[in-house]
């Protein structure tokens, strides 16, 4: 096994080497036309303001990229997944000049597609909402099936935006399907209003929806904004009637399920009809707050839920924030293009500078006279020019380096890992299909992307997905049931379909590399896999094994470009 891993690895170090600087390989040119304008009014004006922002820095953008990438990029960022070698082909064939815009259509619209759609933005969205680890720790206040099950009916059905928000910042329910009560939207707070007088609820809610970092004005003002410690216990106090209550498994004193509720809230002084908090300053002096929204509005001070049910007064003020329009255009623009227009993501304070901040105003309020369509947004943004354009760096373009704390322009395309869902459903896709019950295929899942996921131990949960080459991705990746199941050769898969196809020898390794990495292998590939097959004695089965191994396991696979 050994002598198998380490002739594999100089496997893929040959093919790395023969690939050269990982995005820049030009492909065989595609059987496509000239590609047609879009001529979406809000595809034009994110064109006509990022071609702006080029004149104005001296900037050359990139060429548009190839079709093969380009489908490879689309369907991972909105679907999840690597296209099939028969997804791509059928693409990269089609000579129409609008078959950009076709297939974008076609991964949003088409019903072949919701249920991936669905589940990929589930889990996107999961990972938003309470994290990658929210739900899988022991007596957990969070369902991680629920908060899933909601979120992928709110994909399937595309809920309009803003009505998610609401749902997700003004439930009650139960967190578990299946228990009487059960509304999935309530694990966004579920396991953030209990302790520490709901500080996570308030912050989290904040800097998730409208983009305003509040964390550190819990104990001080911030020194670089107007957002001063009262604000913040004064957004804190509309979650104090809010509660999570337990509920056990049956004898036993661990946690099955979490009901959400509203309560009375008596005030810190007992007195209902005037329901105050209590908040002491760094000099020592105890302050009072009441609920109010970061735009100055109040509401009734009462902590009777009859008379001022307080989340939902929050809820119908956050969805009617400008706040809310901008973030949302910030988290999607950085989900397909790899920055957002503010840094760090989710602070859109007003000491924050905004790279393209009329654009991002603008997007923002074309999101919202579209209804908060979330499906129109994706579209805007995947079929504008900056979407569409190669990774290459030239001398035109070179000053374009967010990764070294400039703005970004976005005049090529950024470079970007996969994250672990997307690495692990593309193995999927390329063979490596899941197997055993639901159950079994969901406990695999989570093992497999433990490995990948950096915690950075923060109150807000804060984690990234890593590649750093550990001993256990290693082994997860070298040796792993899915990588495996990905190269198998047995009689059915995709993989011995293709050693037992008539097709030559070079065409069949050239399938390898447009099925894995969206293009045709080259020259130096084509020798490295001819030397592989005279080491294995000409047995074609084995060799393509070993050369599919090495391309899954390759840098190159594992990128979004």
């Amino acid at each position: 096994m050994l002598r198998r891993v380490q002739w594999l690895t100089y496997c893929a170090a040959s093919i790395t080497a023969a690939i050269g600087l990982l995005g820049f390989f030009p492909m065989a040119p595609a059987l496509a036309s000239k590609p047609t304008e879009v001529t979406l009014p809000q595809v034009q004006l994110i064109n006509q303001a990022i071609e702006q922002q080029w004149r104005a820095y001296e900037l050359t953008p990139a060429e548009q990229e190839e079709d093969g990438k380009w489908c490879r990029r689309v369907y991972l960022d909105l679907v999840g997944r690597i296209p099939s070698y028969e997804e791509l082909l059928q693409f990269m064939r089609d000579r129409d000049g609008d078959k950009r815009e076709k297939l974008v259509n076609l991964l949003l619209e088409d019903s072949r597609y919701t249920e991936e759609f669905a589940n990929h933005w589930s889990s996107v969205w999961s990972n938003i909402l309470i994290g990658r680890s929210g739900g899988t720790a022991r007596n957990s206040f969070t369902s991680r099936e629920g908060m899933a099950k909601y979120l992928r009916d709110c994909f399937a059905t595309n809920r309009p935006y803003n009505r998610m928000v609401y749902e997700l910042v003004t439930a009650t329910g139960t967190t578990k399907p299946g228990t009487e009560g059960f509304n999935g939207a309530v694990n966004f707070l579920a396991d953030k209003v209990n302790n520490e007088d709901a500080t996570l609820a308030t912050s989290s809610t904040s800097r998730v929806f409208l983009g305003q970092q509040v964390q550190c004005t819990q104990c001080h003002n911030h020194p670089f904004n107007q957002w001063k410690q009262q604000k913040f216990w004064e957004f804190n106090a509309f979650f104090r009637q809010t509660r999570a209550l337990r509920r056990f498994s049956p004898g036993t004193r661990d946690v099955d399920f979490v009901e959400l509720v509203d309560q009375d809230f008596a005030g810190e002084s007992g007195v209902p009809a005037q329901a105050e908090i209590y908040f002491e300053e760094r000099n020592g002096l105890t302050r009072v707050a009441f609920p109010v929204f970061i735009d100055g509005t109040e509401i009734e001070k009462s902590g009777y839920v009859s008379e001022v049910n307080r989340r939902t007064e929050l809820g119908k003020m956050i969805v009617s924030s400008q706040y809310l329009d901008k973030m949302i255009v910030n988290r999607m623009w950085s989900h397909f293009l790899g920055y957002g227009f503010s840094k760090p993501l989710d602070d859109l304070g007003p000491h924050t500078v905004a790279s393209h901040p009329e654009l991002l105003e603008t997007l923002g309020q074309e999101f919202r006279k579209s209804s908060y369509d979330m499906r129109a947004l994706m579209k805007w943004i995947v079929l504008s020019r900056p979407y569409q354009l190669s990774t290459k760096i030239t001398s035109g373009n070179e000053a374009d380096d967010p990764a070294m704390g400039e703005p970004p322009q976005f005049s090529h395309f950024y470079l970007r890992q996969m994250s672990a869902e997307q690495l692990y459903q593309s193995l999927i896709q390329v063979g490596g299909e899941a197997r055993g019950s639901l159950e079994q295929q969901q406990v695999e899942r989570d093992r497999w992307l433990n490995q990948f996921v950096v915690a950075f131990g923060t109150d807000e949960g804060d984690e990234a997905t890593t590649f750093n080459g550990s001993i256990p991705q290693a082994l997860m990746m070298f040796n792993g049931d899915l990588v495996k199941r990905a190269t198998s050769i047995e009689s059915g898969s995709w993989l011995g379909k293709l050693a037992q196809s008539p097709s030559r020898m070079p065409d069949k390794v050239s399938s390898l590399f447009i099925a894995g990495l969206a293009r045709p292998a080259t020259a130096g590939e084509l020798k490295v896999a001819a030397q592989l097959l005279q080491a294995r004695k000409g047995r074609v089965e084995e060799a393509l094994q070993d050369l599919w191994w090495a391309i899954l396991n390759s840098n190159e696979f594992i990128l979004v470009q």
